[in-house]
C-alpha cells in the first residue's frame, strides 16, 4: 500500500485499514446509534468536547475531521481507560438536514481519546458542516471545505498563513480577524505550542511546573493552547494544513539531537520526541499516515488545489544535520536540511507539477538574512542560511519550476523577499518569492521604533528584502491563475483578549514573473 507521500509501513497499514473501516461505516442509515447501543457503554463525565472540533488536509473528495474527548483537559484528559465509540456526521447544511456521511469512530486511550475521521466520497470545492456525539453530549458544529477538482484550472483560493503562537506572550487575537476574512484553508507552519517553563510575569502562564517531557505533559500543554477561544473558533471554521517546527518538541533540535545534549542524553531525548510527536498527532487534523512510529512521524506531504496550486509541506526538523556553528560549517555540502529522500520527493513534485503555482511550506526562512552591517556575512544557522549548499541548489532548481512561492514562519517577523539564484551576487536572477509570516503572539507587542532602529540598517546588505515588520498577525493570500494578491494582516495588541485588526501592506506576485512587489 502507498499513500501520497510514499510507502506505508506495516504498522501504519493496519491503522489505515482500521480507518477505512470507519469511513465504510458512513453508509449507515441511522444518524446516531440506537438507544440500546448507547446504553451498553457507561456514561462519560460532562464536557467531553472541551477542546472543540477541527478539520484538515482537504482533498477534492475528502477531509479529515478531528476531536479529542477531554473532560479534564489540563490533567491528562480525564477519560476512563477504555475505548469509546464516537458518532460523527457531515452534512451540506449547518442544520444537518442534508446529511451526506455518518459513522462511528473509536476514541482510544492509547491515542489520548482523539478521533481522526478520514471522510471520502464528498463533492469537490464545497463547504460542509460536521459534528460528533457521545454519551448524550453533542460537540460544537464545525465547518470545512473540500479542495477543487484535480483537473480544475480556474477559480480562486484564499489561504491564511500562520505560525508561532506562544501562550505566555499574549492572546491569539489575530485568529478573530482571520475568522472574519474567511479563508478556504489555513496553513500553519510551526510552533503551535511552546515547550517553555511557566513564567510568573507572562501575559498568560503556561500550565504545569516545567517543560513538558512526558506524553501527559505534552497533552496538557496542547489542551491549554486549544482553550484559546479564537484559535478554537478558527479551527471550527476552516480546514488546517499543519506541520511542526522546533517548539513542539525542544528549541532548535535537529533530528535526534536536542539543543542541549549535555543536559538531555540521547535515550531521554528519544523518549521526549516519542511523546511530543504522539501528542502532536493526537491534537491535529491529520491522516493516519501521520501516526507516529516511536520517535518518528511522517509529516511531509503534498496537497493539490486543482491545477491552480500544489502545496508541498516540508519537515525541516526530523531529517536535518545538526546546525553549523561557523560560516565555513554552513557551507559544508554534506549538511542537509531535508534528508535525501525528502529532497528527491520535493524536487520531483516541483518539476512534475501540473499546477500554475507551486507553493512550498517551509518552517524556517529560505532567503538569506545577512545580519552583519557592511562587509562580510553573519547568518542564522538554524535557518536555511545554515545549510547553504542545499539551499543554493534549490535556488538553481527554482529557475525551471513554474511560479515557486515559499511560505514560512519561525522568525516572529514579517520578512517578504525575492528568492535569488545566488545571494553572493546581488545582480543574479530572481527565481521566486518568499513570505515569512509574522507570529500569532510570539514576542508579544514589540516596540516598533526599536525594531526598525535595529533592522533597517541591514536593508542595504539584503536588497532582496521587500518588507520588514514586527507586528503580530498573519498573511492572507488570494491565489488566482494570473497572480497572488497578499495582505499582511496585523493587530494592534496581543496583550488583551480583543484587538483592532488592519492591513499593514498589500503585495503581489505575478504569474510568469518571479519575485514579489509591494502594491
Amino acid at each position: 500500500m502507498t499513500d501520497a507521500t510514499g510507502p506505508v509501513s506495516p504498522e501504519r497499514r493496519r491503522f489505515l485499514t482500521a480507518g477505512a473501516a470507519v469511513v465504510g461505516a458512513a453508509a449507515s442509515t441511522q444518524l446516531w446509534l440506537p438507544a440500546t447501543a448507547r446504553a451498553a457503554e457507561p456514561p462519560l463525565p460532562a464536557d467531553v468536547f472541551s477542546l472543540g472540533v477541527a478539520s484538515g488536509d482537504p482533498l477534492s473528495d475528502g477531509v479529515v475531521l478531528w476531536t479529542r474527548l477531554a473532560p479534564d483537559p489540563l490533567h491528562g484528559g480525564g477519560m476512563p481507560d477504555r475505548a469509546v465509540s464516537v458518532q460523527w456526521e457531515i452534512a451540506e447544511d449547518e442544520r444537518f438536514r442534508k446529511g451526506v456521511r455518518r459513522g462511528v469512530a473509536q476514541a482510544r486511550p492509547e491515542y489520548g481519546h482523539s478521533v481522526h475521521v478520514d471522510v471520502r466520497g464528498l463533492h469537490a470545492d464545497r463547504a460542509y458542516w460536521y459534528r460528533f456525539k457521545v454519551s448524550g453530549q453533542l460537540s460544537p458544529t464545525g465547518r470545512t471545505r473540500t479542495a477543487p477538482p484535480r483537473t480544475s484550472s480556474g477559480g480562486t483560493l484564499r489561504v491564511a498563513l500562520a505560525s508561532c503562537q506562544n501562550w505566555q506572550n499574549g492572546y491569539f487575537t489575530p485568529y478573530a480577524d482571520m475568522l472574519d476574512q474567511d479563508p478556504d484553508v489555513v496553513l500553519f507552519v510551526g510552533d503551535y505550542i511552546y515547550e517553555s517553563t511557566p513564567s510568573a510575569t507572562a501575559v498568560r502562564r503556561h500550565e504545569g511546573t516545567g517543560e513538558p517531557y512526558s506524553l501527559t505533559q505534552y497533552r496538557n500543554r496542547y489542551a491549554q493552547y486549544r482553550s484559546d477561544p479564537d484559535l478554537r473558533a478558527m479551527h471550527a471554521n476552516a480546514p488546517f494544513v499543519v506541520t511542526f517546527d522546533d517548539h513542539e518538541v525542544d528549541n532548535d533540535f535537529a533530528g535526534e539531537i536536542p539543543q542541549d545534549p549535555d543536559r538531555q542524553p540521547h535515550d531521554a531525548f528519544v523518549a521526549r520526541l516519542t511523546a511530543a510527536y504522539q501528542a502532536f498527532y493526537e491534537h491535529m487534523p491529520v491522516r493516519a499516515t501521520a501516526v507516529p512510529n516511536g520517535p518518528h512521524i511522517r509529516m511531509y506531504r503534498r496537497l493539490e488545489f486543482g491545477r491552480l496550486a500544489r502545496l508541498n509541506v516540508l519537515d525541516t526538523r526530523q531529517y536535518r544535520s545538526d546546525q553549523a556553528t561557523t560560516q565555513d560549517g554552513a557551507k559544508n555540502p554534506a549538511l542537509t536540511m531535508l534528508g535525501a529522500q525528502q529532497k528527491r520527493w520535493l524536487l520531483d513534485g516541483l518539476h512534475g507539477s501540473p499546477a500554475r503555482w507551486n507553493l512550498v511550506a517551509s518552517q524556517i526562512m529560505m532567503a538569506e538574512t545577512d545580519l552583519l552591517i557592511g562587509a562580510g556575512k553573519q547568518w542564522f544557522y538554524d535557518a536555511w542560511d545554515g545549510y547553504q549548499a542545499e539551499r543554493n541548489r534549490f535556488m538553481r532548481e527554482f529557475k525551471s519550476v513554474r511560479n515557486p512561492v515559499v511560505l514560512t514562519g519561525d522568525r516572529h517577523l514579517t520578512m517578504i523577499s525575492d528568492l535569488k539564484e545566488d545571494y553572493e551576487n546581488p545582480a543574479s536572477a530572481v527565481v521566486g518569492a518568499e513570505f515569512v509570516g509574522t507570529s500569532i503572539s510570539s514576542n508579544g507587542d514589540q516596540d516598533q521604533a526599536a525594531f526598525h532602529r535595529e533592522w533597517d540598517p541591514r536593508m542595504p546588505d539584503n536588497p532582496h528584502w521587500k518588507l520588514l515588520d514586527a507586528h503580530r498577525g498573519y498573511h492572507l493570500f488570494d491565489i488566482r491563475r494570473d497572480r497572488i494578491d497578499a495582505q499582511v494582516r496585523v493587530v494592534d495588541t496581543v496583550l488583551r483578549p480583543t484587538a483592532a485588526p488592519s492591513t499593514l501592506a498589500r503585495l503581489r506576485v505575478d504569474a510568469g514573473r518571479p519575485g514579489v512587489r509591494v502594491v
